[in-house]
């Protein structure tokens, strides 16, 4: 665990981290001296019958007892602050760095891992930041003042903690030393079950429509079940720590008994005395206890540093480069080119998803990209507005390389309508106003009339105010889209890509959202991935794309004149509607 790359997350509680440890220095002091108080009422209050003497100690014990618990309250309070405020902090960092991930960062860590370290291992992060300052510190304070008074009052005595306190400090190391790589591979098993939990809870749906609980169950039992048994593995190891501790604890204080009482008996030393320094070796072990305690949790918090500290540490693997942050391009007009283009998802894997891709889209004009399931169509329109990068070639807007824009200045003249459509728990109006914060109640009505998505609004009690679950799951998957069509209107795009965007509404539906965004995105290059020949038809552009290769361009004419690859695509299309209408 490094503390240095903490340090910004703890400097703004500075304050806390500061006072905190003079309180448990109070709080040890006021504690430590109440055997040694103890001592002198027995030895000398009782001793020799002097009443005022075991009430002015009385009072002093009692007074400390007052001032040890002031300050034991001023050091939860201000450990709590502490923690909680710094490892608030973190999680907004890890959030932040988190949301410059490209597909591919989010890909490498995985979005279930993400979601464990973003709050299991911040979670445990904050216990043992909170515990530590309330035991780490105490502990050694108590462990040096207490050894020292015990000295004072007999130093043969406490040689016996010259052997105890070694062996004790050894088998702990030892213990921690064992169980620390289960507590690494606890935190993996974990990310395993969330994963298995957030995909069966976001494809609910199609496990009940597949009747397949019974596997889902199964598979997830199998994950819990090893979940379990790493846990059993690291607890059964660090649990040991507490019998080795108070079998040495019991043997120490065996020890004292029978040499403190030798010494009683051969009057040289007092029955306070034996008394306070039994108290001693107690808080002795009982110091050593908490600051094992304390390492137990650190150990199991290395293991979550680490996770956490891979989060901060990775360099978003896309980032405005430095001819965008000298010269700050502006997008303007939205002509697309493609120059020799070739890309994969694994820089390891030797097979291209894309090869070797060219062509040319003039701004304002509508092109269609249309292929086989698997032809790569929707990893092309990715690497326009950088979700990743082409591996070798150059993807350029305006003729200006899309890297040497700024990520901002680029995604924020692109709008994207996924294959899945994603919305967000709130109302109609708030999804509407991702695609522009700033939009009137009319200008959505509009953006919502040329999707389509207007009427079936309003048909809603609360109509713009609807309610959505999350992900939208209280309307038609038609509805989604139309939507998040009308999103991407809002936020009157310089291109606009529809990546089968339509593919759940019916044909005269598409149409008219096809004619509204002619009439209404005039100065918007369009970019139309699909499926059914009759919703790109009346594109400016048709490409054809072919196992990650373009196999022809031109218009529908031109393409169903020259391109069999095309003509077979249509035919089959033409023939399954003739099919489909004599039933």
């Amino acid at each position: 665990m490094s503390l240095k790359q903490y340090l910004p997350f703890i400097k703004p509680f500075k304050q806390a981290f500061f006072i905190t440890p003079v309180l448990v220095i109070i709080d040890v002091v006021c504690e430590v001296l109440q055997p040694r108080l103890m001592s002198d009422i027995v030895d000398v209050g009782i001793k020799n019958s002097d009443l005022p003497y075991v009430y002015r100690t009385g009072g002093l014990m009692v007074l400390l007892s007052v001032i040890a618990i002031l300050a034991n309250i001023g050091n939860i309070y201000y450990s709590s602050r502490a923690s909680v405020g710094s490892v608030t902090h973190l999680r907004n960092a890890i959030f932040r760095k988190i949301q410059s991930f490209s597909f591919a960062d989010i890909d490498r860590f995985s979005s279930a891992s993400l979601s464990t370290r973003i709050t299991n291992d911040t979670n445990i992060l904050q216990q043992v930041l909170m515990m530590s300052m309330r035991l780490m510190f105490r502990a050694p304070f108590m462990l040096v003042f207490a050894v020292l008074l015990a000295i004072t009052i007999n130093a043969e005595l406490a040689l016996i903690l010259a052997f105890s306190i070694p062996v004790l400090g050894g088998s702990i190391y030892y213990l921690l030393k064992k169980g620390l790589p289960y507590f690494a591979q606890m935190q993996q098993r974990l990310d395993r079950l969330n994963g298995i939990i957030q995909e069966n809870l976001t494809n609910v749906r199609v496990v009940k429509s597949f009747v397949r609980q019974d596997y889902e169950k199964k598979k997830f039992g199998m994950a819990n079940e090893e979940l379990m048994e790493m846990a059993a593995k690291a607890s059964g190891v660090v649990i040991m720590i507490l019998p080795v501790m108070q079998l040495i604890m019991n043997l120490s204080i065996v020890a004292v008994v029978w040499f403190g009482g030798n010494k009683i008996i051969g009057d040289k030393m007092e029955v306070g005395q034996f008394m306070s320094f039994i108290s001693y070796i107690i808080q002795i072990l009982i110091s050593l206890m908490m600051l094992s305690m304390t390492l137990m949790m650190l150990s199991r918090a290395a293991a979550s540093s680490k996770r956490v500290l891979e989060v901060l540490d990775q360099t978003p693997s896309l980032t405005d480069g430095p001819e965008a942050l000298r010269h700050h391009h502006v997008l303007m007009k939205g002509g697309i080119a493609f120059r020799q283009v070739w890309f994969r998802y694994n820089p390891d894997n030797p097979a291209y998803v894309l090869r070797d891709i060219s062509f040319e889209i003039r701004p304002h004009s509508t092109v269609a990209i249309i292929g086989a399931t698997g032809a790569a169509k929707s990893s092309l329109v990715q690497l326009i507005p950088r979700l990743y990068d082409a591996t070798k070639g150059a993807v350029l807007i305006d003729g200006i390389p899309v890297k040497d824009y700024t990520l901002k200045e680029l995604r924020g003249q692109i709008a994207m309508v996924l294959q899945k459509n994603e919305l967000f728990s709130g109302t109609i109006y708030d999804n509407l106003r991702w695609g522009d914060p700033k939009a009137s109640e009319e200008e959505m009505r509009q953006a919502a009339e040329i999707a389509q998505a207007d009427a079936f609004i309003r048909s809603f009690p609360q109509g713009y105010h609807a309610v959505l679950g999350q992900g939208g799951v209280n309307i038609s998957g038609g509805q989604k889209q139309r939507l998040c069509i009308a999103r991407a209107i809002l936020k009157k795009p310089k291109i606009l890509i529809l990546d089968d965007s339509t593919s759940a509404v019916d044909t005269a539906t598409e149409m008219a959202i096809r004619e509204g965004l002619k009439k209404y995105l005039t100065a918007t290059t369009v970019i139309i991935i699909a499926q059914r020949i009759s919703s790109i038809m009346h594109a400016d552009q048709i490409i054809v794309l072919e196992d990650g290769q373009v196999v022809a361009k031109g218009t529908h004419e031109e393409l169903l004149r020259e391109s069999n690859p095309y003509q077979e695509i249509y035919y089959s299309q033409v023939y399954q509607t003739k099919e489909n209408e004599e039933k």
